[in-house]
């Protein structure tokens, strides 16, 4: 069964651009070429991928974003922008965009990207096994793989779907050191060079939703000069 993508993009030739080109890969896709229409339709239909461009008429992708993440929190959005800012990028990835590419951008990346996410989206989708499987404590922390679902001491914590992989991850593999390159090639599904801070920025905004403490976090641990491991004693 193809992928269902949303693309939200002004620009009819872009949009057309990703329309034919996912349709190569047997994806059925829609088209908003405005921000409050894609907002409706991401609300309205289920979707495996949201491609949300950062400049829109009626509401920019990240007021479209930010209001996604506040109703569905695992649909994976790839945010395109022609600005070149780190703080545009930064702010995308804080209100939850997974992950972001920069205008003019290569079709063939984009589509490795989109089919690096549908690997992911498999990998953890949940299987025929014990419910057991699908669930994992660790220390107050309890995460639910089949209902991508985490809470602390109870609490509910919002994450988004890149943070909640990059979570389980982790915590499926305590005590296990991964270098950013590492991290890159097996959540987000490519290994670029310069690419290195993106890991960073997920790693900063997972540690302040489930660290007591993210200064000093007991959690995810920083291995000075090889990378990041999840806390051994604390995951069963």
């Amino acid at each position: 069964m193809g992928r269902k993508v949303l693309v939200i993009e002004d620009n009819a030739d872009i949009a057309h651009l990703l329309q034919v080109n996912l349709g190569d890969i047997a994806c059925e896709v829609q088209v908003a070429s405005d921000g409050r229409q894609g907002l409706e339709l991401a609300l309205a239909h289920d979707f495996d991928l949201i491609i949300l461009d950062l400049m829109l008429p009626q509401l920019d992708g990240i007021e479209v974003c930010r209001a996604i993440r506040q109703q569905n929190g695992y649909i994976p959005i790839l945010m395109l922008t022609a600005r070149t800012s780190e703080l545009d990028r930064v702010l995308g990835l804080e209100i939850g965009a997974d992950d972001y590419m920069t205008k003019p951008f290569s079709i063939r990346e984009l589509l490795a990207r989109v089919k690096a996410i549908f690997r992911r989206l498999d990998l953890l989708a949940p299987a025929d096994n014990d419910d057991s499987d699908n669930k994992i404590s660790a220390g107050v922390m309890d995460i639910d793989i089949e209902k991508r679902k985490v809470a602390i001491k109870g609490a509910t914590v919002d994450l988004t779907a890149r943070e909640f992989d990059l979570l389980v991850h982790f915590a499926s593999h305590p005590g296990r050191v991964y270098s950013r390159p590492q991290l890159l090639d097996q959540i987000w599904g490519y290994g670029h060079d310069g690419y290195e801070h993106t890991v960073n920025s997920h790693i900063n905004r997972l540690r302040a939703k489930i660290e007591t403490d993210p200064a000093n976090p007991e959690y995810v641990l920083t291995v000075w000069g090889v990378g990041y491991k999840f806390h051994e004693q604390t995951s069963r």
